[in-house]
């Protein structure tokens, strides 16, 4: 029961770690515009993230800008895209196949070794997903803060981290936390000793003696 229980425990941590990791790809607020400078400009708040720019207004009116040529975009960029998309695929993957070896699932209820080594792959994949996207967010994070703190940035282009960046963090941790959990759920194995033997009885004597 204990070791359903941590099953469960690990499932749900890295089931809502990948879906933090989608919210936090299709978060716009990746990185924000920086005002920790003399000419501080607070009409409008500027956003940018994987897929688009977006511009807040003080009156609350967002307008939004999807890039348009992906040609044209950084290969940083795209690097941190495709790992953050391939995180969600490795996520989906893992959904299935941690699902397939629940206890609390039917599916393979007659090989029970099989449906414990599905967890554990399923956990697997959770925690590849959960390394892609800490890896992803704390590459783009890295070229942030060295921007920021560039001293041949301009004052009013620099930006620090956004709410994504904090999400994917978190997202990511529990992905890799849950797919722990997962692998480590499954319960060790009593190892079987063979069966003692008993040592050969002597003959019992017949009386006869031989010469």
């Amino acid at each position: 029961m204990a070791s359903g229980g941590l099953q469960l425990l690990g499932f749900v941590m890295a089931f809502l770690g990948w879906v933090g990791i989608i919210i936090s790809t299709a978060m716009p607020q990746w990185k924000m515009a920086s005002y920790a400078g003399d000419n501080i400009v607070t009409a409008q708040a500027l956003y940018e993230g994987l897929w688009m720019s977006c511009a807040m207004q003080s009156t609350g009116q967002i307008q939004c800008k999807v890039y348009d040529s992906l040609l044209k975009l950084e290969s940083t960029l795209q690097a941190t895209r495709a790992l953050m998309v391939a995180s969600i695929l490795l996520g989906l993957v893992g959904v299935f196949v941690a699902v397939t070896g629940m206890k609390c699932m039917k599916c393979m209820e007659d090989d029970q070794v099989k449906k414990m080594r599905m967890a554990v792959f399923g956990g697997v994949i959770f925690i590849i997903s959960g390394l892609a996207a800490l890896v992803a967010t704390s590459w783009y994070g890295n070229r942030v803060a060295r921007a920021f703190y560039d001293p041949f940035t301009p004052v009013n282009t620099r930006f620090e981290f956004g709410s994504a960046l904090f999400i994917g963090w978190a997202a990511s941790s529990l992905a890799i936390l849950g797919g722990s959990f997962l692998c480590c759920s499954c319960p060790r194995r009593e190892t079987s000793y063979p069966p003692t033997r008993g040592y050969p009885k002597n003959a019992s004597s017949t009386g006869k003696d031989y010469v």
